[in-house]
């Protein structure tokens, strides 16, 4: 029973970070050397990725009756879990770059804004831009045809006062 009591804290606790997620992707981290973790770890930080190693039990019943419960089947082995809070595909990106470094960190599966992915998905995903890169592109192409809409009234204006 106590054993029970010790572990329902962090249970607890991986329950706030499920409920505040966009994402959750898993990875085996199996063959990473502490210098390859510490800079995945910084990496994910510094993107606002909660990055955490919780034992697969627990992480199985902190998702329980939640869309993340469709990662139960990957929780085997070990298994460390970054939690998407800002950027849902964050953590997909930032882990699909250190992938192409360090070839012994594999994705097992994720789930995305409520969508579930196995590991050639988690991958697919990680190829999209951060929603702030889509945006300012949009911004951009639709910016580019109001400028030079603008510089050809410019020209004409200047034309018709030289000839005046």
């Amino acid at each position: 029973m106590a054993n029970v009591e010790l572990k329902q804290p962090i249970v607890d606790e991986i329950k706030g970070h499920v409920n505040s997620a966009k994402a959750i992707i898993a990875v085996d981290y199996r063959g990473l050397t502490v210098e390859e973790d510490t800079k995945l770890r910084r990496q994910l930080r510094e993107a606002g990725v909660v990055y955490k190693v919780y034992k697969n039990t627990l992480l199985k019943r902190a998702f329980e009756g939640t869309v993340y419960e469709a990662l139960d089947k990957h929780l085997e082995g070990p298994t460390a879990v970054a939690f998407g809070v800002e950027d849902a595909t964050a953590p997909a990106r930032i882990i699909n770059e250190v992938i192409k470094t360090s070839p012994k960190l594999e994705f097992k599966a994720g789930v995305i804004e409520g969508n579930y992915y196995d590991a050639k998905g988690v991958q697919l995903v990680a190829t999209i831009p951060s929603r702030e890169v889509l945006i300012s592109k949009l911004l951009g192409s639709l910016q580019s045809p109001i400028s030079n809409f603008a510089r050809v009234l410019k020209q004409i204006a200047d034309k018709q006062e030289g000839a005046a």
